[in-house]
């Protein structure tokens, strides 16, 4: 015989099973009712063409590109098709509009502060200006220096005038290949420019123009891989990758015969990359065939007058297998080196043996060999793809430290420029930007450094200190990107650059 307490709790079961769920169903139909209530009695009166629109206030008072601003005043309707905003006579993104209440976007290059509103359609637009300024905040933006893409692959002059002893020569066509910068140490405002497999060119920054300096043929080079100057700034080396055994493998070019013409400073073997020691000016290149790392005593180098020939370096060690592509960029006080596998997707370090003079074997830093990928992390967690060329900046945060210095680098196939800080954390500076665009993270869009700027395979980077400004070879996009603070001059060459594609699709 069952006992009242089983059956008592059988019971209470049961009325849990089914009084919980009505009540739940009751108390939703009562909130729904009551939720219903208050949407009906909000009601947005529409735009009254009739009626003045009305500023009293916004929020906040300053704010950057991307700032989300709220406009407080009357008779704004309900309809964000026909409400516009301009900030500083830049077209702003009205993102909602209730009546009494106005958000949008601040645009790009609002410098000018003043917001205008227009509201209404055909011949019943109201249009009011709001007395009180917003005071616009400039930030690092990305933007083209020069160069356009046409949808044949191939351009006429871009902004700059391009001159020298090849005239009206085709941007584009060099550009299919990547690029190597390198700013003059003397000449503050002539950045250099070594392309894989076609010219040797300047960009003079002062004047605006772009010229070329050798073609492959007149320089006698092969792939030009990169280049660099000896610490009086007087000549400059050319790393050539050569398929040929004991074929030149580094070039030097003297300031005094223009940086034209060449004489063979060493011989080996598939060459990516020579650089030279800011303090001591020994030079280091690589050899792609067995990932060799070698030291050449260029003080003592014959084209100096000294003893030693075309063969007369030393191989200091390998980089963990063949056929390892990487370029080595030397820290500005020479106490260590970044050595770039860019085929294998990682960045060793090298640090500098001042006693014997030379660098020692290196070590990780970050990425893993062979393994490709996007990800910002610190050591082996971070995953690069293609590294291509880096440049050490110094950080002012860093004052006092060791190492004050950031690293820069362009990631090619993540399509964006990463930043290495001392700690060996990898973050991403700029591109991959414009999500809401496309799945894609490659293509051409200037802006806002992460939420707007895209790029497609950079190569090239320099960096210039006095003006806080990068340079990017962006290889795909044909062009020479610009990453630096918004300036009124950015917003003429934009618009140049628009009319120019204008004309150029017409």
């Amino acid at each position: 015989m069952k006992s009242k307490v089983s059956c008592f709790m059988k019971s209470k079961r049961w009325l849990g099973r089914w009084i919980v769920p009505a009540l739940t169903v009751l108390l939703c139909f009562v909130g729904c009712d009551s939720k219903e209530e208050n949407q009906a009695t909000e009601v947005i009166p529409p735009f009254d063409p009739s009626q003045p629109v009305v500023v009293t206030d916004f929020t906040p008072k300053e704010g950057a590109v991307g700032q989300r601003l709220i406009i407080y005043g009357e008779n704004f309707g309900d309809d964000t098709a026909i409400v516009r905003v301009f900030i500083g006579g830049k077209e702003a993104k009205v993102i909602g509009v209730k009546g009494d209440i106005l958000y949008c976007v601040v645009p790009q290059k609002a410098f000018a502060g003043n917001i205008e509103l227009q509201i209404g359609e055909g011949e019943n637009i109201v249009t009011v200006a709001v007395e009180e300024v917003f005071a616009y905040q400039r930030k690092m933006v990305v933007s083209t220096l020069f160069g356009y893409k046409k949808d044949d692959d191939t351009q006429p002059d871009g902004n700059f005038n391009l001159s020298g002893d090849y005239n009206y020569f085709s941007v584009a066509t060099m550009m299919k290949n990547a690029c190597y910068m390198k700013f003059d140490p003397l000449e503050p405002d002539h950045l250099y420019v070594i392309y894989d497999g076609s010219a040797f060119t300047r960009i003079e920054l002062k004047d605006s123009i772009y010229r070329r300096l050798m073609t492959k043929a007149a320089g006698g080079f092969n792939r030009g891989r990169s280049i660099d100057f000896t610490p009086d700034g007087q000549y400059m080396i050319i790393a050539d990758d050569r398929p040929g055994v004991n074929d030149r493998s580094t070039m030097i070019v003297s300031r005094a015969n223009g940086f034209k013409g060449n004489t063979v400073l060493t011989a080996n073997k598939e060459c990516n990359g020579a650089a030279i020691h800011p303090v001591n000016g020994e030079m280091y290149f690589n050899s792609y065939e067995k990932g060799q790392f070698y030291r050449y005593d260029l003080a003592n180098a014959t084209y100096f007058g000294g003893s030693l020939g075309t063969k007369d370096y030393v191989e200091l060690f390998k980089i963990q297998d063949v056929q390892w592509e990487f370029k080595t960029e030397i820290h500005p006080t020479g106490n260590y080196a970044y050595i770039m596998v860019t085929n294998k997707h990682y960045i060793l370090r090298s640090d500098y043996n001042w006693t014997e003079k030379k660098f020692n074997q290196p070590y990780l830093v970050c990425g893993e060999a062979k393994v490709s990928g996007y990800e910002d992390g610190v050591g082996a967690s971070a995953r690069m793809n293609n590294p291509y060329q880096g440049i050490f900046v110094k950080n002012p945060e860093y004052a006092g430290k060791d190492d004050e210095y950031d690293f820069y680098f362009t990631d090619r196939n993540n399509h964006c420029i990463r930043i290495l800080t001392p700690d060996g954390a990898v973050t991403t500076f700029a591109g991959r930007g414009s999500t809401g665009l496309n799945a894609s993270f490659n293509g051409f869009v200037e802006g806002d450094l992460r939420e707007e700027a895209r790029f497609n395979s950079p190569s090239g980077l320099a960096y210039d200190e006095a003006t806080n400004t990068f340079y990017v070879g962006d290889t795909s996009n044909r062009r020479f990107r610009k990453i630096a603070v918004e300036t009124e001059d950015d917003v003429e060459e934009e618009e140049e650059e628009e009319e120019e594609e204008e004309e150029a699709g017409a």
